[in-house]
């Protein structure tokens, strides 16, 4: 059996006395898209932005988180993209949307500006935003919600990372936009060979794509499986109520879709 992609241990993080992620153990395997379920402060994006190394510095970190599948740990921005919930503050609104993304491929693969620029055109055509030579010289106050959502993406995976990380990417955008995003997430992990950490409270949405569930509640680990095991027979009665808070999880054709 490979390594795993990422191995945590014992995770503790503390914001002074209180625990706001408690005796965490969990691996990550190469190339899955995993879900980490739960409600607002569970603990999902402190895990998160604690192997991101996007923590406080007022915050403590107990245990241990190992990245077998690197051999080292990694390196924020090329190793680990990070997709931000807050569309307001991912980007920069003085600067343009080709210098955003292009940022990323000049500082980590080491490109020059032209050839960034040009990595960054394919990208913005790559996340399906349109007219991408057009979005190059735009602002981030042109363009609209979602459009800025794949600008985000586009600056997330600009360094070609391993591991991305989508922080409630979608909860700020209508369901139909949700649904284009996701869609669009699924297939470029699938097309990079990329391993995706996908945080969301929503279970349904997680439920159409993702391999595994990590179900987290008050700064703990509830469980943790395969989509079908967890949403079929969920071992804790914390995740039965979750699925049976979202009617058509219970529905057949919900079921049917689910990937063995």
């Amino acid at each position: 059996m490979s390594p795993p992609f990422c191995s945590v241990r014992s995770l503790t993080v503390r914001y002074g006395r209180e625990a706001a992620l408690g005796a965490v153990d969990l691996d990550i395997v190469r190339g899955e898209r995993l879900a980490l379920i739960g409600e607002s402060g569970s603990g999902k994006s402190t895990l998160a932005r604690t192997l991101a190394g996007l923590l406080p510095e007022r915050a403590r970190i107990e245990g241990e988180i190992t990245w077998p599948a690197l051999g080292r740990a990694p390196v924020p921005g090329r190793d680990i993209g990070f997709v931000f919930q807050d569309l307001g503050t991912s980007l920069n609104p003085v600067l343009t949307i080709g210098e955003q993304v292009a940022e990323a491929a000049e500082r980590h693969l080491r490109l020059g500006w032209r050839q960034a620029c040009a990595h960054a055109e394919e990208l913005l055509e790559r996340v399906r935003l349109p007219q991408p030579a057009s979005a190059m010289r735009a602002f981030p106050h042109q363009l609209s919600g979602g459009q800025r959502q794949r600008v985000a993406i586009a600056a997330a995976i600009a360094a070609k990372p391993a591991l991305l990380i989508a922080d409630e990417a979608t909860s700020a955008l209508d369901v139909v936009v949700q649904a284009e995003i996701v869609d669009l997430l699924d297939g470029l992990v699938r097309e990079e060979g990329m391993t995706l950490l996908f945080i969301t409270h929503d279970i349904a949405i997680a439920s159409g794509f993702a391999d595994r569930i990590a179900v987290f509640r008050n700064g703990e680990l509830v469980e943790a499986g395969t989509i079908r095991s967890v949403l079929s027979s969920p071992a804790e009665s914390y995740t039965a109520a979750l699925i049976a808070s979202h009617r058509d999880l219970s529905t057949p054709p919900l079921i049917a879709e689910v990937a063995p």
